[in-house]
């Protein structure tokens, strides 16, 4: 199999690259055009791999798309290239709306035209699978999980772009007959996360003895899924799904914000016991709540579990103390990504 990747250089991409080289005889073409959230230091292990290769090429280059194509014919797209920070799209949505949505319908063409050149075994085999996010369903109260067939309610920028991405990939197979694949996962973690996000964040602040900002109360909840997890699920989806389908993909593992941020602070105490600022809980501030913060996501992952036998295989216990583990054993890596543009600040900032 030949595999383009869009994304590979960002935190699931890069997942999903190491677990094909590490895993399989496939071959990778790496799409990324390397922004902010892009790192080719997270793909080491892949690139002294001579079944992988990088094309820092954007999404919405057409040109640049089908040349790409064009060279590495591949087998299947995974397109998981997206501007994914809900904070950053509250204070600037337009790259949301590049990215997220023009890139994936520059995507779909460039990759309806590749697929129509094909023979007919080669069209039979091609795959399009399209990753999302379960944040376009919207809110949960405090019952209830997001199904397959759960009304798109989106509440961001971010997940709103996300949305009409899944809506495009949709009409392109029922209109076209492109076989796409599409999957929507819950809250991802682990190593190489971007420290934009909740669990990276917190813990780089509280190594660095810095406050830990907790939005509103901490009681928004999340279900965590393990990175690794997540990139083994895809692969399998990629072999087993069937084309016009959608597959939800969870953790089985719903927290509240504030018992994630505590949990962290727990696992340093005990890793970092000479530390001047233990506790590290004593580090939690509360401070105002993000606009529109959905108050609870939790997925229903049964159809991929019976329809093709996929689990977690991490607990968020044991998961959670490995990742904060591996970010207190590569300070290198988050200093090095902590020095560029994103230095720990808070986004998403918007007039009431």
């Amino acid at each position: 199999m030949r595999i383009l990747v869009t994304g590979g250089a960002g935190f699931i991409g890069s997942a999903v690259v190491r677990h094909i080289i590490r895993d399989t005889d496939w071959t990778v073409a790496n799409v990324d055009k390397l922004t902010y959230a892009g790192n080719l230091e997270s793909l080491a292990e892949a690139q002294t791999s001579n079944r992988h290769r990088h094309y820092k090429t954007d999404i919405c280059d057409r040109a640049g798309i089908d040349a790409v194509l064009a060279e590495f014919r591949p087998d299947a797209i995974l397109h998981l290239a997206a501007e994914s920070h809900v904070d950053r799209s509250i204070t600037g949505a337009a790259p949301f709306i590049e990215t997220n949505v023009n890139g994936t319908f520059t995507l779909l063409e460039a990759a309806l035209a590749y697929w129509r050149t094909l023979d007919e075994a080669a069209r039979g085999r091609f795959r399009f699978q399209h990753i999302s996010t379960d944040e376009v369903f919207g809110s949960l109260g405090a019952t209830g999980l997001f199904t397959e067939t759960t009304p798109y309610a989106p509440n961001s920028p971010y997940s709103a772009s996300k949305a009409a991405s899944d809506h495009l990939v949709r009409a392109w197979h029922h209109t076209y007959g492109l076989p796409t694949l599409a999957t929507n996962c819950s809250n991802n973690y682990g190593p190489y996360h971007f420290p934009e996000k909740l669990i990276p964040l917190v813990t780089i602040r509280a190594l660095r003895g810095e406050t830990l900002p907790v939005y509103g109360k901490g009681d928004n909840v999340r279900d965590w899924l393990h990175v690794e997890d997540h990139a083994e699920a895809l692969i399998l989806v990629l072999r087993k799904g069937k084309p016009g389908e959608t597959y939800n993909i969870g953790g089985n593992s719903e927290r509240r914000n504030i018992e994630v941020v505590r949990g962290i602070c727990r696992l340093l105490d005990e890793m970092q016991p000479d530390a001047a600022h233990r506790p590290h809980e004593s580090l939690i501030k509360f401070v105002t709540d993000r606009p529109g913060h959905d108050a609870r996501y939790a997925i229903d992952a049964s159809k991929i579990a019976t329809e093709l036998g996929w689990r977690p295989r991490h607990d968020f216990e044991s998961g959670l103390r490995d990742t904060v583990r591996w970010f207190l054993d590569n300070r290198g890596w988050w200093e090095r990504v902590m020095s560029g543009e994103y230095r720990g600040e808070r986004l998403g900032l918007t007039a009431a």
